[in-house]
């Protein structure tokens, strides 16, 4: 038969062999996982094993649904539909007959290639030409003969099998961008140690506490490096100033000491010694455990991009902008809310006694919620991440020539416009979401909270 032999005629040391090495690796995998997760809990890091629990949770989904397509595949194998059906929406155009049979035999995958070679070696000449006449009647009927002429199935077990390896390469893919958000993440906000070491210093030092201080509004840094002025064009300037912050310099030390003692001000009048620092980490754990899941609505985009996926539209492509300006738009919003701050205190002082201190409010982020900016991070992580899923299967599956992979010209942008999210995302925009948002009334408090059961 074409599909080879079955169970009942395979040496049984070649399936104990090979179900060993996949518990092998599996369970390789589950420890890993376990050991991470004992360390996480010793370390009392609370959010980053609420996020490892949740990567284990999609890692199942995943697994889930890649039985299911394996216990269905009978019965989709047994739903037809018309040819003329089949031939609409397809992601690469139909060739002639005698040309897609010869590619058929020309494919070539990181699984798939030298098959028909290994046929040759072990069956006879006319045993592997009817294997591979049967293989390419499949291929091109897309049916294991159980549609009637003129039908085809729904999906054959090629596209089930080549669909399985895409959820495997999602999974991987997803979970790597995941370790790479909060390692670069980590690395912006542990620099912002040596501010919270100064700060403390200066904090111990009797000279300071006993000094009487007086602020001149305009000519604080924070004031000088925020502040415009109050007009149409200076607000257009703020605006496009908050553009190019978030590539450059986004959060500066000025920015972490105002931030913080207008967080310690508002939400810890009784501890003024608190540790911003630790507790701006634990708040990107926080954040991140938010946005390493893949929701319900996330796979409705998945859904949609396999939708539209069709050949001559170009949607791998236009689609990978989506996260680049939902990126540019975040970045742009949250340097922005800064800039506001600022102009908050020197709209209404010219002096102040003491330090300078920013009022927290939620009403300077889009609908006065500071948490749909953490959606919109959610989406842009994950739209990247399944981008370059779908281009590193293509890859292997396909290979680089393959028609779903489009020209060079298409391929490039991508490739750099992935890397250009997930580094900007992970380095600049959540270490930047997690401060700028303690300075919003409902955010603060409830970070405040939870960090207090963390530390219980």
């Amino acid at each position: 038969m074409a599909g080879g032999k079955t169970l009942e005629y395979t040496p049984t040391w070649v399936v104990a062999f090979v179900c060993s090495v996949i518990v092998f690796i599996s369970l390789v995998v589950e420890r890993l996982l376990h050991y991470t997760g004992k360390y996480l809990k010793r370390k009392n890091q609370k959010p980053l094993f609420e996020a490892l629990q949740k990567i284990k949770e999609e890692l199942m989904l995943l697994g889930f649904i890649s039985l299911l397509l394996t216990v269905l595949q009978g019965p989709i194998e047994k739903i037809c539909i018309s040819e003329k059906l089949a031939s609409h929406w397809l992601p690469c155009k139909e060739e002639s007959k005698s040309t897609s049979t010869t590619a058929h035999f020309q494919t070539s995958s990181f699984f798939s290639s030298n098959y028909y070679s290994r046929q040759l070696l072990v069956f006879p000449a006319g045993t592997a030409r009817r294997l591979l006449a049967d293989d390419a009647e499949t291929s091109k009927s897309g049916s294991t003969g159980s549609c009637s002429e003129g039908k085809v199935s729904l999906l054959s077990t090629t596209a089930l099998h080549h669909l399985h390896i895409f959820i495997f390469v999602l999974a991987v893919v997803h979970v790597t961008f995941c370790v790479l958000t909060i390692i670069f993440g980590g690395i912006k906000i542990r620099q912002w140690k040596q501010w919270e070491d100064s700060i403390v210093r200066k904090e111990y030092n009797p000279e300071e506490v006993l000094a009487q201080k007086f602020t001149a509004v305009q000519d604080h840094d924070f004031i000088r490096g925020r502040f415009l002025g109050i007009g149409k064009n200076l607000a257009f300037l703020g605006w496009l100033i908050a553009y190019f912050k978030q590539f450059y310099g986004s959060v500066t030390k000025t920015d972490y000491m105002t931030m913080r003692l207008g967080f310690i001000k508002t939400h810890c009048k009784g501890n003024p010694n608190f540790n911003f620092h630790k507790y701006m980490v634990r708040a990107l754990e926080a954040d991140f455990k938010k946005v390493v899941g893949i929701s319900w609505y996330l796979w409705i985009f998945v859904v949609i991009f396999l939708l539209l996926n069709v050949a001559g539209w170009h949607a791998y492509f236009w689609i990978a902008f989506v996260p680049f300006f939902l990126l540019l738009a975040v970045g742009t919003k949250l340097e922005h809310v800064i800039i506001q701050l600022a102009h908050d205190v020197a709209e209404k002082h010219i002096a102040i006694e003491g330090d300078l201190v920013v009022q927290p409010s939620d009403d300077h982020f889009w609908f006065h919620r500071p948490r749909l900016v953490l959606l919109l991070i959610h989406i842009i992580l994950f739209q990247n991440s399944f981008e370059l899923a779908f281009f590193f299967w293509i890859w292997v599956q396909y290979s680089f020539n393959s028609c779903m992979m489009g020209k060079i010209g298409y391929i490039i942008p991508r490739l750099i416009i992935g890397a250009f999210v997930q580094f900007v995302c992970s380095y600049s925009t959540l270490p930047l979401y997690a401060i700028v948002t303690q300075v919003s009334n409902v955010e603060g408090l409830i970070n405040i909270i939870n960090l207090y059961i963390v530390s219980v």
